[in-house]
């Protein structure tokens, strides 16, 4: 809650022009500044409604060198607070608990049973550090959770979710009931999850993830950082960063780590917060303007010009000796003592009472004071050259975190490389009092520095007495420190006046290293902070939300709602060969060209132009025969940027969904327009329809606004009849734009040339697809005609989601319709594999339309007919002769006829195709046969034992079971039951086998 003193230090103008959000806007851009709104006034009575509340916040940051199974241990060390050795534990570690029966394993077994496949914890470890319920808010970074320096596996968390799902599911399990992820973050290696507890969740708002790549050409992901911004309470902004900081000793990658960290620093950006007003910030906050801020993982920053020998040396003798001496060597551990206490420096009296460990020369703190001096991050701190604006670290009294032997407590690196140990691993934060403060020390020099430029600029050095007020301030030399780091101090009570005004405070209690977790060659890293913030109850602020709104109740009569309908420029987004077909005397909403399959949009602002809030909605459209009910026509979708009212009562005057917009509010609407459904498309094509409507807006209590709508038709080639296609000229349907291919017009093609074009795209287009997949190899992974028999006609939704490709859809099918060559329709990433699967989409679409059909109703009777006089009389002819009288039937139709085997032609040659793509071993038996999934109903016991033969019959099954329905036109079906149905839909199924098996039935 702000501070009372605050309070009564502001004045009320100064508080109405507060530049913070949620504050009032600037009232000289309001038109009427005397009314407040419901929100307005909410806010200005926050303090009544929020009260204060108190978190643990555990950061944990781990890098684990892309090894395998380390997520076995993240739940112990992480969440339970296992895997740390007191005696060398760190910052507010106190002795071991002794819950457990058994003691906890010593290190010497510990070491010894470690291995790949399970946890490397120490077992009986009660832990050493608050988790479970304890911890409000659990933050954990990874790093390396992927090899990042093999490509291969670089791109992993593109492809395959699976490794952050291992980590998730390991935090997941070692967490109490209740705990729920409240962001999540990955940037290839990088890995940042959050985790909020059941009772804090329902305060964490204004989630905003990020990431910011700094690694290959200063973009690439395998180093930077991935963030997250939080807003608990609605009233205090946490910021996370888990960053991956460039590698290695040298001065050039010290630069590089600063260089790495400015950039993240620079380049990190959130989402707008929308404050409580439900006013959405112009652009995101970037770091440094959340109240606390925690930035941790392997900064990388290393123990400048320190021998790596030595340091071993130095270190390992505090690390030898954690298990407790055996029984055997007791005798000579109390010789020892016995020695000691006899030197002739030895006090009895002084020896009873410990010396601290910062005076003890032989204390671990001792020689971790020696070295942090040449700690290269606290080096850069005090240069002011990174981390240095308000970062602070709790007390490191713990081993370095870096780099130690897999499978060991404390031996450090010994391979050939023998690394010399640092503190890569970190965990910074600040506040934004710390922030303000160095902002504010930054601004008085720099206008120190000015003053004593103007001041020497004016000759005042020479001013004898006087120059003891001249400012002595030198370019080259000064702002090379940060005056205002402090080193590393205990830890106290910080007291935060946050962005909204509300008085915060934050204390780190823990900060401490898990040495016993062995399956990286980082240890990982622990800090819990105590946050003390104010906090929204939602039961108060509805109590107070009531009597606002009862308060302003009472001012909604004072004037008639008002608003401002601002329509998009019709031209402003059409593309230079359709501008003139825009009319800018038109005072509605021109799409301009519509083609089919392709959506069009435009975008409407309706603004609050009165001095009450103003409640709208369309209504209702008058309806003509045939026209679908409510207020768009179904060619057209609507949605608005903010969601409806919840109505009190059922709405009135035909109006669905109402908006209510407060005085000066906006409301941005978005229109789509978009062809699909082929009866549209036949009457547009006949023109006995239009994509013409007018909306109305209703505003209650105001006058209604009209909002006409239109859009000028391209002729299409879908849904027409074969003896209308076969008659449209070479350039396509489009030539004859506002004409209709006359009946007494000549014919053209003897099939119609869209289905020549597609047929024979498709057919190269699969050639071109096994080819290359043949070719690439794709390790692990089958081709798509291995798991679907229908493909490409059924498509694989692993490679090519539907509704993933509606611009590149569209495109086809206005390549179609212009006589355009199909690969200008498609951009250059799109692989074979995916163009044929859209365009054997396209097949389907094209024939499903067609208002004849290959096969006409009149064809279709004769065709049934012969089919159930064969199965009445339980007759069934060889398949040649069965073929020919279909031929016989069909060729009463010349056109249909030659579409007909183009058609079947095309689908055998790519069964063809892909069967011997298939490369089944013939020798295999036909119970171990891998047949690849039917999307269609198939008994199998029905197919071949030939393994070739057998995915031969799976395939045409599936083409002819896709294609029936696109290819025969029949009538009644409506009427007849389902079994009748299912008979039917089996004889379509066995012409088009007919055709499809010939030359297969004999194998």
């Amino acid at each position: 809650m702000p501070s009372s003193d605050t309070s009564k230090s502001v004045s009320s103008t100064e508080y109405l022009e507060a530049k913070i959000p949620g504050a009032f806007p600037d009232v000289s851009n309001l038109s009427i500044s005397s009314h407040q709104t419901l929100s307005q006034a909410l806010y200005a009575r926050k303090a009544e409604y929020t009260r204060p509340r108190n978190v643990r916040i555990k950061v944990g940051t781990w890098n684990v060198a892309a090894i395998k199974e380390t997520d076995k241990d993240v739940g112990g060390w992480f969440v339970q607070g296992k895997g740390i050795e007191e005696s060398i534990g760190g910052w507010g570690v106190g002795s071991p608990k002794s819950e457990s029966i058994e003691p906890r394993e010593g290190v010497q077994e510990q070491e010894a049973r470690s291995s790949k496949h399970g946890s490397t914890l120490p077992k009986h470890d009660d832990g050493a550090v608050p988790g479970g319920n304890d911890i409000g808010l659990y933050v954990l970074g990874l790093q390396e959770v992927v090899d990042i320096a093999s490509p291969t596996e670089a791109l992993r968390p593109y492809t395959d979710p699976s490794v952050g799902k291992r980590y998730k599911a390991a935090i997941e399990e070692a967490l109490p009931s209740g705990y729920e992820l409240v962001a999540e973050q990955q940037l290839i290696g990088l890995l940042l999850l959050i985790y909020a507890s059941p009772t804090l969740k329902q305060h964490v708002t204004s989630v905003s993830t990020t990431s910011v790549g700094t690694g290959l050409m200063g973009y690439m992901g395998n180093k930077g950082a991935v963030t997250a911004r939080i807003i608990l309470g609605e009233t205090t902004r946490l910021v996370f960063v888990n960053s991956h900081l460039g590698a290695g000793a040298d001065k050039t990658a010290l630069e590089r780590r600063n260089w790495d960290a400015a950039q993240i620093e620079g380049r990190t950006r959130f989402d707008p917060i929308v404050d409580i007003m439900g006013v959405s910030q112009a652009t995101g906050e970037g770091l440094g303007e959340e109240d606390f801020a925690f930035w941790f993982g392997d900064l990388n920053y290393r123990l400048e010009g320190m021998p790596g020998d030595d340091v071993r040396r130095l270190l390992t003798r505090h690390v030898k000796n954690l298990d407790p001496p055996e029984a055997e060597d007791s005798a000579s551990v109390s010789a020892e003592s016995s020695d000691v206490s006899k030197t002739p420096s030895s006090n009895s009296d002084l020896d009873a009472v410990p010396l601290p460990p910062d005076l003890d020369p032989a204390s671990l703190q001792t020689t971790i004071t020696s070295l942090l001096p040449h700690d290269e991050l606290q080096q850069q701190q005090r240069a002011g050259k990174a981390f240095h604006d308000g970062w602070k670290e709790g007390p490191i009294q713990f081993l370095p975190s870096y780099k130690y032997d897999i499978g060991k407590v404390g031996v450090f690196d010994s391979s050939e490389k023998a690394r010399c140990p640092s503190w890569c691993d970190r965990i910074l934060y600040r506040t934004r009092a710390a922030k303000l403060q160095h902002d504010a020390k930054l601004k008085e020099r720099e206008e120190a520095r000015k003053k004593d430029e103007e001041m020497k600029a004016k000759g005042m050095e020479q001013a004898g007495d006087d120059e003891d007020v001249l400012f002595d301030y030198d370019p080259d030399t000064d702002g090379d420190a940060c005056d205002d780091y402090e080193p590393n101090t205990e830890p106290e009570v910080q007291t935060v006046i946050t962005k909204e005004g509300f008085k915060d405070e934050i204390l780190l209690e823990y900060y401490t290293s898990h040495m016993r977790v062995l399956s990286s060659d980082h240890k990982p890293l622990d800090a819990i902070f105590n946050l003390t913030f104010d906090a929204v109850i939602p039961e108060l602020k509805a109590t107070i939300h009531q009597e606002v709104a009862r308060e302003l109740d009472r001012q909604e009569n004072e004037g008639r709602p008002s608003i401002a309908v601002v329509v998009e420029c019709a031209t402003a987004t059409e593309s230079p060969e359709n501008k003139n077909t825009t009319d800018s005397d038109f005072d509605g909403i021109d799409f301009g060209d519509v083609q089919f399959a392709k959506s069009k949009k435009r975008s409407i602002t309706v603004a609050n132009t009165g001095r009450v809030p103003a409640t709208f909605g369309f209504t209702d459209r008058p309806l003509e025969e045939d026209q679908a009910a409510g207020p768009f026509p179904p060619w057209l979708t609507v949605t608005f940027d903010k969601e409806p009212d919840v109505p009190a009562q059922p709405p009135t005057d035909q109006v669905h969904q109402q908006y209510t917009l407060e005085p000066a509010d906006v409301l941005n609407v978005q229109l789509k327009l978009k062809v699909d459904s082929m009866d549209l498309v036949r009457k547009l094509n006949e023109e006995t329809a239009k994509l013409e409507e007018i909306l109305v807006l209703r505003v209650q209590s105001g006058r209604d606004h009209f909002l006409p709508v239109r859009g000028r038709w391209l002729q299409s080639t879908l849904a027409r009849s074969i003896d209308k296609l076969i008659r449209i000229p070479e350039g396509g349907i489009r030539k004859l734009q506002n004409q209709k291919p006359a009946s007494d017009q000549g014919v053209k093609w003897s099939a119609p040339r869209e289905l020549f074009r597609l047929t024979e795209s498709i057919e190269d287009l699969t050639e071109r697809t096994v080819a290359d997949w043949d070719m690439t190899g794709h390790e692990n992974d089958r081709a798509p005609w291995h798991h679907n028999a229908g493909w490409p006609f059924a498509k694989d939704s692993r490679y090519f989601a539907d509704g993933a490709h509606e611009t590149t859809l569209a495109n086809v099918y206005e390549a179609l319709d212009c006589d355009t060559p199909f690969d200008k329709a498609f951009y250059p990433e799109v692989a074979p594999m995916q163009r044929v699967e859209i365009l054997a989409e396209v097949i389907l679409r094209f024939l499903s339309s067609m208002t004849d059909g290959i096969v006409t109703q009149e064809m279709w009777k004769n065709l049934e007919d012969g089919f159930a006089a064969r199965e009445r009389s339980k007759q069934q002819l060889p398949a040649d002769e069965e073929r020919l009288w279909a031929l016989e039937i069909l060729s009463s139709a010349p056109n249909h006829n030659v579409s007909f085997v183009l058609l079947t032609s095309m689908l055998q040659r790519v069964a063809t195709e892909i069967t011997n793509a298939s490369k089944a071993d013939p020798k295999s038996p036909r119970s171990s046969l891998d047949l690849p999934s039917s999307p269609v109903s198939v008994r199998r016991r029905t197919l071949s034992k030939v393994p070739k033969v057998a995915i031969r019959q799976l395939i045409n099954r599936n083409y002819a079971t896709l294609f029936a329905e696109a290819v025969v036109r029949a009538t009644g079906t409506d009427k007849m039951k389902d079994k009748d149905k299912t008979v039917r839909k089996e004889r379509m199924i066995r012409l088009l086998e007919l055709f499809l098996s010939e030359g297969v039935e004999d194998q």
